[in-house]
């Protein structure tokens, strides 16, 4: 189980979660249950796919009930298959249901990011391109759902606003070019003696040539043709001094049906913002195995 997460952080979103859900009360656990009322449950897998999201299943049942015991069965970025059991928790039986829902939700929707995103791993293993993902997040479960990535074997691209340089197209149109745009982040990172890469969104070869000679550490293709990116990438690479690297990545457009000939075009990196915005929830289910 991975617990690699903000610990504050998680706490927050979890009962927040719950916080929505729960309200002032579960009146339909609290009429229909003994008070002293005992079950163990299962989560099991409906669908093959990738599992991703035991901690924050597992904090939800600790914050409902800290006497409930859960117990995970697999690791998160395991592969699970229809009918496998996951997870187990045993306890208070009023308080399993009542936490069942949102534990559900995480896991559910975590582990639909993970599949997904090793669907696209999978499509350009032995490419040498990688599969990261964008800030296309739910807002407040950014953290969670970049782990759901690494789950599924992917990597994260920059995280926020605050640990890489992104000139986009607006930052170029408000700046007055690109090689404006990359001349004033280096005097402000002089400024303040700190470093960050520097990539910059083009969507034409004027726009690659002047990004490279520009000094940026990564380029984006955006939106381009495969042909097009073919093109720019051999021409990035033409123009790149032996003692420089430059990040090469693909985004906009992105499709399982065009990722294994993206990837042959020469790209380091391809962004998926599909990933975390539009990966389908994996099919799972908790049920009640034994009650006293």
């Amino acid at each position: 189980m991975d617990t690699n997460f903000d610990p504050v952080s998680l706490e927050e979103i979890v009962t927040r979660a719950l916080r929505e859900d729960v309200g002032d009360g579960d009146v339909t656990t609290e009429w229909t249950l003994a008070p002293d009322a005992e079950a163990r449950a299962r989560f099991e897998a409906g669908q093959a796919g990738i599992l991703s999201g035991l901690y924050p299943a597992c904090l939800t049942f600790r914050e409902v009930d800290p006497g409930l015991e859960f117990r995970a069965l697999l690791t998160d970025g395991d592969k699970v298959e229809p009918g496998q059991p996951i997870a187990e928790v045993r306890g208070a039986a009023g308080s399993l249901l009542t936490a069942e829902r949102t534990a559900l939700n995480f896991m559910r929707h975590l582990s639909g990011i993970a599949s997904m995103t090793r669907q696209y791993v999978d499509a350009v293993r032995n490419t040498g391109a990688r599969i990261v993902d964008t800030r296309k997040t739910t807002p407040g479960l950014r953290d969670l759902e970049k782990r759901a990535v690494l789950h599924g074997g992917g990597e994260n691209h920059r995280h926020g606003l605050f640990d890489m340089v992104l000139i986009k197209d607006n930052h170029i149109a408000a700046a007055g070019g690109i090689a404006a745009a990359v001349r004033r982040c280096r005097s402000h990172m002089k400024q303040a003696g700190r470093r960050y890469d520097i990539e910059v969104e083009t969507s034409g070869l004027d726009q690659v040539e002047e990004a490279v000679r520009s000094g940026a550490d990564w380029i984006m293709l955006d939106n381009m043709s495969d042909v097009e990116m073919r093109t720019a990438v051999g021409r990035i690479r033409a123009l790149t001094a032996a003692d420089r690297s430059i990040v090469v990545e693909a985004s906009g457009a992105i499709t399982l049906k065009r990722l294994e000939v993206i990837a042959k075009t020469g790209v380091d990196v391809i962004s998926v913002g599909a990933l975390t915005h539009s990966a389908p929830a994996l099919d799972i289910s908790l049920n009640v195995i034994t009650s006293a």
